[in-house]
């Protein structure tokens, strides 16, 4: 079986960045499953993964185009200090969750200069090429509630709450 549209895929994957990092990985033992076709995972991952079968392992480089974006300086603003409140202390690398015009986005916490606080909605990966090992464990048709759901299911099956 080969990974395609409508699979659910389990990989065990290593992330690095440019410099060579671990940015994330799959738990020990715990691989990441996902409904392939269904942009549950970076464009660029997905297409990689497409028509591999279990057992390949492969190294691939994503441009921020396929993985997070480019970085996008009009998505950063600065805002005043008393936005934040019931916030004692306000450091640069603090996320918050912010409304947004299409929900919830996550802000980070560029830097705080006096009364003014510089925000930072980029994901925090934008702008940077991504760098897989991953290795294929698992391929197996997705049941009709996965495909209708859009994402994978664990092993007892999924409850929405």
């Amino acid at each position: 079986m080969q990974v395609s549209e409508n699979q659910v895929v389990s990989i065990d994957y290593t992330l690095k960045n440019d410099q060579g990092e671990v940015l994330d990985s799959s738990a020990q033992g715990e691989p990441l499953a996902y409904l392939h076709g269904h942009h549950n995972i970076i464009s660029g991952l997905e297409n990689a993964l497409t028509g591999k079968s279990v057992g390949d392992s492969f190294t691939v480089s994503i441009p921020p185009e396929e993985a997070y974006g480019v970085r996008d300086e009009s998505m950063t603003q600065i805002v005043p200090r008393h936005q934040f409140q019931g916030v004692d202390e306000i450091v640069p690398g603090m996320k918050f969750h912010a409304q947004a015009e299409h929900g919830l986005s996550v802000v980070t916490v560029l830097a705080v200069e006096g009364d003014q606080v510089h925000l930072d909605a980029n994901h925090e990966l934008a702008g940077q090429t991504l760098h897989f090992d991953v290795t294929v464990r698992d391929i197996r048709p997705a049941t009709e509630d996965e495909v209708a759901h859009g994402h994978a299911h664990g092993p007892d099956g999924h409850h929405h709450h």
